[in-house]
């Protein structure tokens, strides 16, 4: 793993962190709280996991691999789920959460 593909995936995960911590507080706004439960335990859980995978990765802990590869499951599952609601939030959410895996992934490699 090169420094580039390290400074990629961290990157790639603040971003992520970004957008869930944003759009979790957007959900949680929205009148049909119920609907959104799941999306808004998702947003926790990815902007949780990524934080936790940039700081593996920083301190270069011989984890972060099995952290990077758990967290590109979690961004999976939450780009998912945001994909299933119309409101332009979790839209964009999902956009920043489709990006993640892909770098969390090579960094697992």
């Amino acid at each position: 793993m090169t420094v580039e593909e390290i400074n990629e995936c961290i990157s790639e995960c603040l971003a992520c962190i970004k957008a869930c911590n944003i759009f979790y507080g957007t959900c949680l706004q929205e009148e049909d709280l119920s609907m959104m439960k799941k999306c808004i335990q998702l947003d926790r859980d990815c902007a949780d996991i990524c934080a936790l995978a940039v700081q593996y990765m920083t301190t270069q802990s011989s984890f972060a691999k099995e952290i990077c590869r758990l967290c590109a499951d979690i961004c999976e599952a939450c780009a998912e789920e945001c994909t299933r609601h119309n409101h332009e939030h979790c839209q964009k959410c999902a956009k920043a959460c489709r990006r993640c895996p892909q770098a969390c992934r090579k960094m697992a490699a």
